[in-house]
């Protein structure tokens, strides 16, 4: 552990050499890179240094210690020094140990989110609608952009479908955790009698893929030109500006309805499609991994039923880390940090045990 830690500041210090060159911005994708992994390293980094200034401390406490003979009080003040330094040792330690978990490579990427009504007729439609505003929310707060790409509405102002994309650096690392069945309960707009419907809601989040990542042969590519679907009358109903995307050799099927471009509606299929296509390949190497992700927080299967929203209790329950929040306003408001922070905390101990195991 202290020889990956020695490494890595090696490696600051040899970037942060290299960000000092002039010459080094007139290649702007190298320099991108570099202040990318700068930024990576730099928390590791500083807590090492922390943890080897609180070494320091406790070296010099004890020396004292020694030479301070029958001076009581000089004494109790090495003791005292030394008792500090070494807590501040201790817990810097604690935290190097979370820092040299493996990252995961996905998380400072954009992501794609597709939001569908499961079972629950309209009610499940409407709370759609409102998952989907609680994302707008939380992304607006994060300072992450929200781009929509394909959504099929109710005339009821539900959503049966939504798909939009999340943009920022570290969307993924937020966001990766909503993957799953969401649960509602309450009593629903078209229920006269007062009672408490259960409902559901799947979610999945895709990280959006580069070219780079994932090569699509274009005669793999069907492509049809189609009016959108939906309520309403808008522009998007009128004309064949929406696209439907197939990949053959995998039957996947994307659409894209937003724009009034047919080519800016192609485009945004062709990011849903790479998203889709880097999941399979992704969860296809997850496999070859022992129950990698099953050991996490949750394996993030849209089957995998993750969290309940009561209307009744005020409650909003995340059933992998049984954590219960009686702050179900705020939550649907946006208000989603403290659940997903105690997720990633629950993923990163996860983490930390099996390397601990493997050790």
């Amino acid at each position: 552990m202290l020889t990956k830690l020695s490494l890595a500041e090696a490696r600051l210090n040899e970037i942060e050499r290299s960000l000092a060159d002039p010459t080094l911005y007139t290649r702007p994708e190298e320099a991108t890179q570099l202040s990318r992994e700068r930024k990576a390293l730099l928390p590791m980094v500083e807590t090492y240094r922390a943890y080897r200034a609180a070494l320091s401390r406790m070296n010099e406490a004890a020396e004292l210690s020694k030479t301070a003979g029958e001076d009581q009080e000089l004494q109790q003040l090495a003791n005292d020094e030394y008792r500090t330094a070494r807590e501040e040792s201790e817990r810097h330690w604690q935290e190097l140990k979370v820092l040299l978990v493996p990252r995961d490579p996905d998380d400072d990427k954009s992501v794609v989110m597709e939001i569908r009504a499961g079972t629950g007729g309209e009610e499940a439609a409407l709370f759609a609608a409102d998952l989907y505003r609680m994302y707008q929310m939380y992304a607006m707060k994060r300072r992450l952009k929200v781009e929509p790409m394909h959504l099929n509405e109710t005339e009821l102002g539900g959503i049966k479908e939504v798909i939009f994309t999340v943009e920022g650096e570290g969307a993924y690392a937020r966001l990766k955790f909503e993957s799953g069945v969401h649960r509602v309960q309450r009593v629903p707009k078209t229920e006269s009698q007062g009672r408490i419907q259960t409902s559901t809601v799947t979610v999945a989040v895709l990280p959006e893929a580069q070219e780079v990542e994932v090569e699509i042969n274009p005669a793999d590519i069907r492509m049809e030109s189609c009016k959108s679907s939906g309520a309403g009358g808008q522009h998007v109903n009128k004309t064949e500006s929406a696209v439907r995307l197939t990949h053959k050799p995998t039957g996947i099927v994307v659409e894209c309805q937003e724009e009034r471009s047919q080519f800016k509606n192609r485009d945004k299929a062709m990011k849903l499609l790479r998203a889709k296509l880097y999941d399979i390949k992704q969860r296809e190497q997850s496999e070859k991994i022992a129950s990698e992700r099953r050991s996490q927080v949750g394996s993030g299967e849209r089957s995998e039923k993750i969290r309940t929203y009561n209307f009744a209790q005020g409650r909003v329950s995340d059933h992998r880390i049984s954590l219960t929040l009686y702050q179900l306003e705020n939550f649907l408001n946006g208000d989603m940090d403290e659940m997903i922070d105690a997720l990633l905390t629950a993923d990163a101990a996860e983490k930390l045990k099996g390397t601990n195991e493997t050790a």
